[in-house]
């Protein structure tokens, strides 16, 4: 039996950002830990951009093109807000004083020159990401190219067709799933990251939504293995299954999400003018559901009560990503908390295993998870998460974390002096992270799907 992983995802992914997230980085530890386990008896597909089938791919061009992902020189720096048009406040007032038979044809013509000015801001910054590319070292592999063997060619019946990332921008899977099964009797298992396009499409970019849905409704009662990295996950999958109606062939199966990380080299320095100990980490895109408005007026708020040389500097570390906009205006507002807070956009992985390593704690407030891939690395580095207690997040944290309700930015505000006046809290939990945490080898993850496969074959 072999079994076949879709990687056309981290192939489109690679297209569009210079660093993998989360799911690219989970997917290709699972993939890395499959092999080491079934060696030959694991094979990577992608798509033919001609006919949409699936071809062979080499492990060699999946392992180059994330290895160049990870390790890739950054970007430069870029502004904290997003190209736009800001209208000053004193306009904005002088605007209520017109009439409204002057002010509203007005308003509707400024709104159009307003989104034509974006579209030109959005295509120059389009541009200047094509010239960053063009001087940064080209990738290993050819994201474009697909010539291997169809799959229908070299499958045989009983093999799986394991989709352990996201193509969900593809529209006929489900269709292409079917047809591999009715004409080379592949098997298909699908692993879930989580179910916020559907069950909190609040948080999701508007494109992904409808595009999320269509995949899950086509290729769930199709997947002979349903796999979720959390049990939250598991729960609300079966839930919305029942809810919407969905056939489900087996019951979603929680797996165990690995913690092992790189360890950062000697020489890698921290950025700017960080220095071990002196910051607190929060890893994550920057997006409207990770909560980093929460932690940047819980920062507000903390340096407004007490000196500012016990409050250590808020880090961001990761790329800025959707709904943000008013967050980004706020923190280049305040001179980015006067100085108080460092945005560090597409670190490398030895640079993000640094800020890891020297980070005092880290932050991870996030309103909804499928797992909490940023909680368990902080706990690998034996650093303690102050942490959101929804979702999966404890799961991923269990008793090495300090949980607080993410709606609230009270009663995170009150952890953080906690924490900062009590350092001893800090001490004790990181003693008991050393004593007692176990980190889950990526081996664990490959070994349940193995097993999982294996047995139904």
């Amino acid at each position: 039996m072999m079994i076949w992983c879709d990687v056309e995802d981290l192939f489109e992914y690679a297209r569009s950002r210079s660093r993998p997230s989360g799911i690219q980085r989970l997917a290709y530890e699972v993939y890395v830990a499959l092999r080491a386990l079934s060696g030959d008896q694991v094979g990577f597909v992608r798509q033919d951009p001609v006919t949409a089938a699936l071809r062979v791919v080499d492990w060699q061009d999946v392992e180059a093109l994330y290895n160049y992902m990870s390790n890739a020189a950054p970007l430069p720096p870029q502004r904290a807000v997003p190209p736009g048009l800001i209208v000053p406040t004193a306009l904005r007032g002088l605007a209520r004083r017109v009439p409204d038979d002057v002010r509203l044809p007005l308003g509707r013509a400024a709104r159009g020159q307003i989104t034509a000015v974006r579209g030109v801001a959005q295509a120059a910054g389009a541009m200047l990401k094509l010239l960053r590319a063009r001087d940064s070292p080209p990738s290993p592999v050819d994201t474009a190219k697909v010539t291997g063997r169809h799959l229908r060619e070299v499958a045989r019946p009983g093999d799986v067709l394991a989709v352990l990332g996201s193509p969900w921008s593809h529209p006929d899977y489900p269709a292409m799933v079917a047809e591999l099964n009715r004409t080379a009797g592949l098997r298909f298992a699908l692993l879930v990251y989580d179910l916020i396009p559907a069950i909190r499409p609040e948080y999701s970019a508007h494109h992904t939504v409808p595009a999320f849905l269509r995949f899950m409704r086509g290729c769930l009662p199709l997947a002979d293995f349903i796999f979720a990295i959390s049990k939250a996950t598991a729960q609300d999958l079966t839930k919305w299954a029942e809810r919407e109606l969905i056939p489900l062939r087996t019951s979603p199966q929680p797996i165990p999400i690995g913690t092992e990380f790189v360890r950062p080299n000697a020489g890698t320095p921290l950025p700017g003018s960080l220095v071990p100990g002196g910051y607190a980490l929060f890893v994550s895109t920057m997006e409207a559901r990770k909560n980093h408005q929460l932690a940047f007026r819980a920062w507000r708020r903390l340096l407004d009560e007490m000196p500012a040389e016990q409050v250590p500097t808020l880090v961001f570390a990761g790329r800025i990503g959707w709904m943000v906009a008013d967050l980004m205006q706020q923190i280049e507002n305040s001179k980015r908390l006067d100085g108080k807070l460092v945005l560090v956009d597409n670190a490398d992985d030895a640079t993000l295993a640094a800020l890891y390593a020297g980070a005092r704690f880290t932050l991870f407030p996030s309103l909804y998870e499928g797992w909490g891939l940023p909680v368990s690395e902080s706990l690998a580095f034996g650093k303690v998460c102050l942490a959101s207690n929804r979702s999966s997040v404890p799961e991923a944290g269990g008793p090495f974390c300090l949980y607080h309700d993410p709606d609230s930015v009270t009663e995170a505000v009150t952890l953080y002096r906690r924490v900062l006046k009590e350092p001893e809290m800090l001490r004790a939990l990181e003693q008991r992270i050393a004593a007692e945490h176990r980190p889950t080898a990526w081996s664990a993850t490959a070994r349940t799907i193995l097993d999982a496969v294996g047995s139904a074959a």
